[in-house]
């Protein structure tokens, strides 16, 4: 399976922003999918994941009650939603999927967010 990641962009501090990352199979839709942020100079962290199903998320606290997750297995796509963004958001984002079991074995080419004071 291929990820294609998009929507990034520019915004100002408070805005939004929808991600999407686009499977190239449907067997997307059996994968818990991951998303991962990496600032400049900094490591790649977790942000959020959804399970398979959609029925189960978690989000690294940074971002809990800002972002969700969602996702459209009819469209092998998988969103991440970022609301109230900041500053210290800015970050390329990269979507994952579980696609061999318990690690993110495939990963999307990263999609750039800049959010300006």
């Amino acid at each position: 399976v291929q990820l294609q990641a998009s929507g990034g962009g520019l915004v100002q501090a408070g805005g939004s922003l929808r991600l999407s990352c686009a499977a190239s199979e449907r067997t997307f839709s059996r994968y818990d999918m991951g998303w991962f942020r990496q600032a400049p100079g900094k490591e790649r962290e977790f942000v959020g994941r959804i399970t398979w199903s959609g029925s189960s998320l978690i989000f690294a606290d940074s971002v809990k009650g800002r972002f969700t997750i969602s996702r459209d297995n009819a469209k092998n796509t998988v969103y991440l939603q970022m609301n109230s963004l900041k500053p210290e958001d800015t970050a390329v984002y990269y979507c994952a999927a579980k696609a061999g079991g318990r690690t993110y074995d495939v990963w999307g080419q990263g999609t750039q967010v800049t959010v300006s004071s």
